[in-house]
């Protein structure tokens, strides 16, 4: 290990703090004095209590000023309901095949490598959204979506007869698409021809319908 010169770390973990440039240093970094060039894609998973607050992003791309060339890109997230944070960071230009645990902060790029994506939050997925989605992964394959929420804008878009003035999503390369645990709006939103373009040969899979569905109609 001490004389290794590239180093790739990619891994998503729950841990009790966020995996910064400090930490990669002390733990990793000093162990490998030869070493010219890192990549990484690192998401840590922490649980909150009511007392812990992730750092910013501005404090954590500081700490990884001094890991090499490469720009970096990092963000923070918060899940009330889980009761969990999320701090991503990642060096660009990506090149994995899979870029896991989107988030409406997703800082947006091109990623003509990846192929396989997950989407995940607690705040609704508006149209738009998946707009810049689908023009950041112009060659993605395998989609999985996971979002309970609500979306606000389509009850706008309804009563102002605004659908046919969208911009039709295409994902003219997927073949596979997973729907978890999700809003019934999500499934308007891609089965609809009006607003997502998808292959014909498609394989859609598990699809659960999430418990704000079942909320929604008690009330």
């Amino acid at each position: 290990m001490p004389n290794l010169e590239n180093l790739g770390l990619y891994f998503a973990v729950y841990v009790n703090t966020v995996i910064d440039g400090d930490h990669l240093k002390k733990n990793i970094l000093n162990y490998m004095p030869k070493l010219n060039k890192l990549t990484y894609n690192i998401c840590s998973i922490i649980y909150l209590n009511n007392k812990t607050y992730l750092p910013s992003i501005e404090h954590i791309q500081s700490t990884l000023t001094n890991l090499g060339d490469s720009q970096i890109i990092a963000s923070v997230d918060y899940f009330p309901k889980q009761k969990t944070g999320q701090c991503h960071i990642y060096s660009h230009p990506y090149t994995l095949r899979c870029y896991n645990r989107i988030t409406n902060n997703f800082p947006g790029g091109l990623f003509e490598y990846v192929q396989e994506i997950s989407l995940f939050d607690e705040r609704p997925f508006e149209h738009d959204f998946f707009i810049q989605i689908s023009q950041s992964f112009p060659f993605l394959k395998k989609l999985s979506l996971t979002n309970e929420t609500q979306q606000k804008m389509k009850q706008h878009e309804e009563s102002n007869n605004e659908n046919e003035n969208l911009p039709i999503i295409k994902f003219l390369h997927l073949t596979q698409f997973d729907l978890l645990d999700i809003h019934n709006d999500y499934i308007a939103q891609f089965l609809m021809d009006t607003k997502t373009c998808l292959p014909i040969d498609l394989r859609l899979s598990r699809v659960n319908v999430g418990k704000a569905n079942a909320k929604q109609k008690n009330s």
